[in-house]
């Protein structure tokens, strides 16, 4: 039997949101990736930590993981800022010392005030960050500095629920300096393309919570995707996803890499009958009998048309089964 893990040779994997949620790990996370011959490659467009912190902290919630794996935003962030700068520039950190230190590795000079004239500023995110530091960097993008958002992600999963995330900091400075940053993080190329290459990958699968960096990302890099719905992304977001946010596979959680592939597809589905009326997706069951619905069967095959028909009002079905599938996709 092939499995869906068996078609790819890495897997590349975020973090927040898909293998834990704050200090939590995600139900099952550990056990699913325990087997098979892919590299595991620890993704995350958080960089307010270095690969070593992130390698504990994975290691200390069971997952087999070292610094060579983890492959980080503040990482790649800093490589963009090798390539628009002369070296020993000067760098305006707004982030942790984790970023300030990669900015150093790469030959730059990290400061924390426009006074000390930086040529760039790069952007990462840290909960200590506050008025003071990003007055700083208005004032250094405003003057023509460089700058490098790790990521642009508006909100962190943690184990209390969504907060702010660095993208909510970076359209802050966007509003004071009318400027756009280079972005590092997913869904823009930068660290997808340094994971593909530090996991020597040929054949990549992205795996992750969220349609908007994940998924999006795997597209920006041509790399097949599976989302998992234990973080961000919700159901209805699925239904509703854009064209270049649309993944390969969709499951719960990450069991199902161990799974055959054609079990996540998004497809259409004989069993479900999905159609656009001209303003709703009206979905009913083909079967006999629907006492053992899978809401997820459900959800990908409707998906599959729902993509067709991105303009739809509401999702509805004439069956009770169905219809009460679809209004815990509400929930």
């Amino acid at each position: 039997m092939t499995l869906l893990r068996d078609g790819y040779d890495a897997l590349l994997l975020d973090l927040d949101g898909t293998l834990y949620h704050g200090e939590l790990e995600v139900p099952g996370a550990r056990e699913a990736l325990a087997s098979g011959t892919q590299s595991l490659c620890y993704v995350t467009n958080n960089a307010s930590r270095g690969p070593s912190e992130v390698a504990e902290h994975l290691t200390e919630l069971g997952f087999d993981a070292d610094e060579s794996r983890v492959v980080t935003s503040a990482q790649s962030a800093a490589r963009l800022l090798t390539e628009n700068l002369d070296p020993d520039s000067a760098v305006l950190v707004v982030g942790t010392e984790a970023l300030a230190d990669e900015v150093r590795h790469v030959g730059l000079r990290p400061v924390r005030s426009f006074e000390d004239s930086p040529a760039a500023v790069v952007q990462g995110h840290s909960p200590t960050t506050g008025w003071a530091i990003l007055a700083e960097a208005t004032l250094a993008i405003r003057s023509g500095a460089v700058w490098v958002a790790a990521n642009l992600d508006s909100t962190l999963p943690t184990g209390r629920g969504l907060v702010l995330g660095n993208g909510s900091m970076v359209a802050a400075l966007r509003t004071a300096t009318s400027r756009e940053p280079l972005v590092a993080g997913k869904p823009a190329a930068p660290l997808l393309e340094d994971a593909i290459r530090q996991s020597e990958s040929v054949r990549p699968l992205v795996v992750g919570d969220r349609l908007d960096t994940d998924i999006e990302g795997a597209a920006t890099v041509g790399a097949d995707s599976l989302l998992v719905l234990t973080g961000v992304s919700t159901p209805l977001d699925v239904l509703r996803a854009a064209e270049s946010q649309r993944p390969t596979y969709l499951a719960a959680g990450l069991d199902a890499l161990n799974a055959p592939a054609e079990h996540s597809r998004i497809r259409e589905d004989s069993r479900w009958s999905v159609e656009f009326d001209g303003t709703d997706l009206v979905i009913e069951s083909v079967a006999p009998s629907t006492e053992s619905l899978d809401s997820l069967e459900v959800l990908r095959a409707a998906a599959a048309v729902a993509w067709k028909f991105p303009d739809f009002d509401r999702v509805i079905s004439p069956s009770p089964a169905v219809s009460e599938v679809v209004s815990a996709w509400h929930n």
